[in-house]
């Protein structure tokens, strides 16, 4: 009785947790599993496809860190919101056009998804007239799938030396794993593609599995649906 009395206890606490502190209190359990300081891993709010609104009562908790897919929808949504929060800061963690360059390199403050020669070319572009250089993750396509971006492993070595050669602050690496299959595979060999490449940031894991990333080395995940819901 006692054992399922406190059981019920805390499930009933974690029930009055909102999703923010949640997702906070995992990645604190995780970091302590894997021997390391939560405070070094960024919790990035992917926001896409919500609206402003859905985003208040994050910034109210304290969340600071905002991703976005697609430059339009972001746009459309943060200006007012960080002109209001000035300590906000904006991730691009979609595909990126070459043609949208200048206005992502203007708006978001790290580029996830750095993975072409023009799209190099144009971020260096951008970051030379614009004299803004949001910190740049080369995003590998860790599962060799055609349907995904990202360079492909082979090729990570010389797109970072492109990268610096265009001013390109690169600090690290980002990769999706393929769906209905274990990540943790595909999570260690991104960590050991950094470190092997001295990038100090790995941007890797999501909603369904950033505890499993934590653990394996994550500095960067990427959360949506365990913050904001489905999206319709």
């Amino acid at each position: 009785m006692i054992a399922s009395s406190a059981m019920t206890n805390a499930t009933s606490q974690n029930e009055n947790l909102s999703p923010l502190a949640v997702v906070r209190a995992k990645i604190e359990k995780a970091a302590k599993i894997a021997g390391r300081n939560p405070d070094d891993i960024e919790l990035i709010a992917i926001s896409k496809l919500h609206p402003a609104e859905a985003a208040l009562p994050l910034i109210a908790e304290g969340q600071r860190v905002f991703g976005e897919n697609r430059v339009q929808e972001a746009l459309g949504k943060w200006p007012p919101l960080i002109k209001a929060h000035p300590d906000i800061r904006l991730h691009c963690v979609g595909q990126l056009q070459s043609n949208k360059a200048k206005t992502a390199v203007e708006l978001f403050d790290a580029i996830h998804s750095v993975d072409r020669p023009s799209l190099i070319e144009a971020l260096g572009r951008a970051m030379e007239s614009t004299e803004k250089k949001p910190e740049c993750f080369i995003q590998v396509n860790i599962g060799e799938e055609d349907q995904k971006g990202g360079c492909d492993i082979a090729d990570t070595k010389a797109i970072l030396q492109q990268c610096r050669d265009a001013g390109l602050p690169v600090i690290g690496l980002m990769s999706v794993p393929p769906l209905e299959v274990d990540p943790a595979p595909y999570f260690a060999l991104t960590v050991k593609m950094a470190h092997d490449l001295a990038l100090p940031a790995v941007s890797i894991g999501m909603s369904a599995d950033y505890e499993l990333a934590i653990t394996l080395g994550a500095t960067h995940i990427r959360v949506g649906t365990a913050l904001f819901g489905h999206r319709e």
